[in-house]
């Protein structure tokens, strides 16, 4: 570090103890390798503290080496890792590391999905001598038990997020506005209470901007996104926010499925309004929106430690199908998406989706956002989502505590 200051450090003892983490868990996904290489820059921030272009050895013992393309003179500023070194090019990092005191290892675990096809083969023609293998499960198990650290960073998010969709937007809504007006309702609300702007996601070409502000029939319009939620948007080439043509009608409902981040780290919530009084709201609509918070409060009451994530989803299917909401739970259509949550953290669709085939415990740490939502067609999108942090004792919301449908006349 120099004389000049960062302003927010990840602690060295956070650091550390998510070097510990990638190698316990890359001792049980890849045993043969001696360390890892990550590549892409959100992972060099969750391994160093800085957000830079580069990438980082994590050996299976010592001190790692963060090597930077640019900038060194930031990476010092931010980062409390003791081995901070420029490099141009792949064929680079194997001397450099050997200088750092940490030279590589025959096998190492890669970041595959940190570098495209392109950019994987010319690392491997750099490095003929060093077998690589996959190694994205280790970042993924890593990052899904957050820290103490991690977690007061999203309570502070999760309260922002609550009183910007339930306390503040509903003193401006008004039906006859369109889906776009709500979306800068929505971003100068959002900037107010301290959201970063920029939102990340971890599959690779998924890409998100504020969220799905879906007025009436956008709720089931087509989506290209991975979600329940369907929207308009702005135009083909930009779907996200909403559309300056559709209009929130009377005796409709509003869907607004919007992350907030703070510090790097997200929190997902998704608050419906009904423009029109509760006596104005047909029976189908509010029963539908009755049983997605009784899917959301018997997943939460499930989310303990050593309850198997693929679980839960397995009893929210089974409660759909006995209740009679098969065809619009969780999407109409060829719309419908094949989980009701998702882990929640550097990224908005973190690791695991609770789904079918992830038959892995939860462990207390974690932090999903759950998210029921019911289809009806002719009508829109019902539903909540809200995000959960694993407790002993279940799942405790940390953004806010009511999730009934907001009527404003």
């Amino acid at each position: 570090m120099n004389d000049m200051s960062s302003n927010i450090v990840v602690p060295r003892s956070e650091l550390e103890a998510r070097w510990a983490k990638c190698r316990r868990f890359l001792a049980e996904v890849a045993p043969d390798a001696g360390g890892m290489l990550c590549f892409s820059r959100l992972q060099i921030y969750y391994l160093s503290g800085s957000f830079v272009n580069g990438a980082v050895w994590l050996p299976l013992e010592g001190e790692p080496v963060l090597f930077v393309r640019r900038s060194i003179s930031r990476a010092r500023i931010e980062s409390t890792c003791r081995n901070i070194v420029p490099f141009k090019s792949f064929k680079d990092i194997s001397p450099l590391a050997r200088e750092a005191g940490q030279p590589l290892s025959d096998i190492i675990g890669a970041e595959t999905a940190g570098l495209t096809w392109q950019l994987g083969e010319m690392l491997t023609s750099r490095m003929p001598e060093v077998k690589f293998v996959p190694g994205d499960k280790v970042l993924a198990l890593a990052r899904a038990v957050k820290s103490e650290w991690e977690l007061e960073i999203m309570r502070r998010v999760g309260e922002l997020h609550n009183i910007a969709l339930y306390d503040v937007l509903p003193e401006v809504l008004d039906p006859g506005i369109s889906e776009m007006e709500v979306s800068k309702y929505i971003w100068n609300i959002f900037f107010e209470l301290g959201h970063e702007g920029h939102m990340r996601m971890q599959t690779f070409g998924e890409e998100i901007f504020l969220g799905h502000v879906s007025a009436g029939d956008s709720g089931i319009y087509p989506s290209s996104f991975n979600g329940p939620l369907g929207l308009r948007g702005v135009h083909p080439v930009s779907p996200y926010m909403g559309s300056a043509e559709k209009m929130w009608d009377m005796n409709s409902p509003l869907s607004v499925d919007a992350g907030f981040v703070l510090e790097g780290y997200h929190t997902d919530k998704t608050q419906v309004y009904w423009a029109g009084s509760k006596d104005s709201i047909p029976k189908e609509v509010l029963d539908a929106q009755l049983f997605c918070q009784d899917m959301q409060t018997l997943a939460a009451e499930n989310l303990k430690p050593g309850v198997i994530v693929s679980d839960i989803y397995s009893m929210l299917i089974e409660q759909a199908q006995k209740y009679g909401y098969t065809d619009g739970f969780m999407g109409i259509g060829e719309c419908k998406v094949p989980f009701i949550g998702h882990g929640i953290g550097l990224t908005v669709d973190g690791f695991p989706p609770i789904a079918k085939g992830f038959d892995l415990p939860i462990e207390e740490g974690m932090v999903f956002a759950l998210e029921p939502k019911q289809g009806i067609a002719g009508v829109g999108m019902v539903g909540v989502e809200n995000t959960f942090e694993v407790t002993k004792d279940g799942g405790r919301c940390i953004t806010g505590d009511d999730f009934d449908i907001i009527y404003i006349d």
